[in-house]
């Protein structure tokens, strides 16, 4: 085993700060920082929420007089704008800062680069890169989103070990255990927006809300994502669960005016990738988790718009007639969808599988 540097070792302990802010910092990253004088901790921050100080401002004013010739480590490029906050790359020259670390660039056009720039132009030396993989995966959906215009889709599937999700009366509470079930709630409080399709919602009357936390963590302090039905005939009942907190709802269908007036968004009927468009540049919705039937999951993975694929398997057949998890008729080997499995965990009874699509061919 390779032994860690030191820039590895305080670059590990600001992914760890950054990680405190995964359920509360929407739509803004989650980022951490360090800052390191003769070997020393001198202070650490971490983003908590949108439009509260950077992680850069809590660990500075931990440091005090000790950030003077330091190096600071901060897993996202240090600000470069003015927004609700005063740049951050500003404030580390300020400080007196000798040294920054960087893990991973920022890609928002208002930054992209330009932090690093004023921390160069100031006599900082900088490096970038340190963890990144790691760091990356902290905002997986704010890279893709300020690179891209696209959220991070992440597709959730729970089935039994034959590959189905329901009977075939639709029943399907429950195929897996409540380990897993809770750590659903971990994707959904991470998560900008939870997609479903009608069908779900009529079945289940669901309200794909966060609820608890794993860990027994408090839900309090997460953002509850939106919760977006894709209804293009207009069927979502007004009795329906989900419609508990409208103002957290969206519907993609045609208009209903009596949507309208209790607070819910609504979006035209248009194809799946513009509608994620629409999410990530006018509403600013980075991360998103697709919890639906087979139709509606199997039109994201054939249409190429699931970065990541989390299916939970209960150890259980259903048999035959139950509902299966994919829907699309394949004819050739060619047509077949792969996928690369980058984790493997047991959450109580079950396996959770965390696959990203391959392009590899058989």
């Amino acid at each position: 085993m390779t032994e860690l540097s030191q820039d590895q070792i305080w670059m590990k302990r600001a992914i760890e700060l950054a990680r405190l802010g995964q359920y509360s910092t929407r739509p803004n990253p989650n980022v951490g920082c360090v800052i390191v004088k003769d070997g020393q901790l001198a202070g650490e921050g971490f983003h908590p929420q949108a439009g509260q100080p950077h992680a850069e401002v809590f660990a500075l004013r931990q440091a005090g007089a000790l950030a003077l010739g330091a190096t600071a480590y901060v897993t996202l490029e240090p600000c470069a704008h003015y927004g609700r906050t005063p740049p951050c790359a500003k404030g580390l020259v300020e400080a007196g800062v000798a040294r920054v670390v960087v893990a991973c660039p920022d890609p928002n056009p208002l930054v992209a680069g330009k932090g690093m720039q004023i921390l160069q132009d100031a006599g900082i030396a900088v490096e970038s890169g340190v963890c990144r993989e790691e760091a990356q995966q902290l905002n997986l959906g704010f890279l893709k989103a300020m690179a891209e215009g696209m959220p991070y889709v992440r597709l959730k599937i729970a089935s039994s070990l034959d590959g189905r999700t329901a009977m075939a009366s639709g029943e399907s509470k429950w195929i897996t255990g409540p380990e897993a079930r809770l750590d659903v709630q971990h994707w959904r409080a991470i998560s900008g927006a939870v997609i479903t399709g009608i069908n779900t919602v009529l079945a289940d009357d669901c309200q794909l809300n966060v609820r608890q936390l794993p860990g027994h963590a408090s839900a309090a302090h997460a953002v509850q994502p939106k919760r977006l039905v894709l209804d293009r005939q207009g069927r979502l009942p007004l009795t329906a669960k989900i419609l508990a907190q409208p103002e957290e709802v969206m519907v993609m269908g045609p208009f209903r005016q009596e949507l309208a007036d209790l607070g819910v968004t609504q979006f035209a009927v248009q194809p799946l990738k513009a509608l994620l468009q629409a999410l990530a540049q006018q509403h600013q919705i980075y991360d998103v988790l697709v919890e639906a039937g087979a139709a509606l999951s199997t039109a994201f993975l054939q249409e190429n718009l699931a970065d990541e694929l989390i299916s939970y398997v209960a150890p259980a057949f259903l048999g035959r007639s139950a509902r299966a998890m994919f829907n699309a008729d394949f004819s050739r080997m060619a047509e077949q969808l792969r996928f690369k499995l980058i984790e493997v965990t047991q959450v109580g009874e079950d396996v959770r599988l965390r696959l990203i699509p391959s392009q590899e061919t058989l």
